[in-house]
């Protein structure tokens, strides 16, 4: 017992170490703004202060903010016109000035490192859909485009939430079946148009969400376009129930399926 003891000491002292002497090396920096900061995958208290999140009151559908609590079942306008084809979605922050050069460098400039900040505030603002959870799937990506980024983020973010707690991830569960032009400046029904038969479940993993409650992960919710295409391919799969949960989301009169 005594010697178990002493090396784990030992141990977490030569990972102090080693923590010291990288942050000589490379001192751990803003994920927002580039300054220095004391612990790595953390924001300064400047940018941090300057984030708008997302808490209640919101609709109980989208998670969309409210100004005034009307109720934990209420739901705005747009899903009370139109349910999504999901359940429940959820965000950490709004996307806008002070959060999207941060996302843009996770999504773009292989700030991978991100995703173990960006994940536990998910699984902050997403806990009762985390729990839920019978299993976790990110929003896929066309193969090109992945083979040109080299990297899912929504893929990153998914296997992180399982790993803190406990879930199944399925990262090829849903593919793109044909690549789309960007949906950067596009509307809600274009939005839609343009990824019309795009996403299916893949059918060699299909048997794994049948029955069970699904967890679409994904960097933005901008229109809901793409985690309702996802959502109609799970559904289709078998899924018996399917939430989203995004890093951020975009925040206007409606958002739709």
């Amino acid at each position: 017992m005594e010697a178990s003891s002493s090396l784990m000491f030992m141990t977490a002292a030569l990972r102090r170490v080693g923590r010291g002497t990288l942050d000589l090396i490379l001192p751990p920096r803003c994920l927002a703004c580039g300054e220095q900061v004391a612990d790595p995958q953390a924001l300064c208290s400047a940018c941090w202060s300057r984030l708008d999140f997302v808490t209640a009151p919101f609709c109980a559908a989208c998670g969309l903010p409210f100004e005034h609590d009307a109720g934990a079942d209420a739901r705005c306008a747009a899903c009370l016109a139109r349910q999504p084809r999901y359940d429940r979605a959820r965000a950490v922050f709004r996307y806008g000035d002070e959060s999207r050069g941060m996302i843009l460098s996770f999504k773009h400039a292989d700030r991978t490192d991100a995703a173990i900040a960006f994940a536990a505030w998910m699984a902050r603002a997403g806990r009762e859909l985390l729990q839920d959870a019978d299993v976790i799937v990110p929003v896929p990506l066309h193969y090109r485009r992945l083979v040109w980024r080299r990297y899912n983020q929504a893929a990153l973010l998914a296997l992180r939430l399982g790993k803190a707690a406990g879930k199944p991830v399925v990262v090829d569960l849903l593919l793109r079946a044909r690549a789309t032009a960007s949906q950067a400046g596009l509307g809600a029904r274009e939005r839609r148009r343009n990824l019309a038969g795009a996403v299916m479940a893949n059918g060699a993993r299909a048997g794994s969400i049948k029955g069970k409650r699904v967890l679409l992960i994904d960097d933005v919710l901008t229109t809901g376009a793409t985690v309702g295409a996802c959502a109609r391919a799970l559904r289709k799969a078998g899924a018996a129930g399917v939430d989203v949960l995004t890093l951020s989301r975009v925040v206007r009169a409606q958002v739709l399926d």
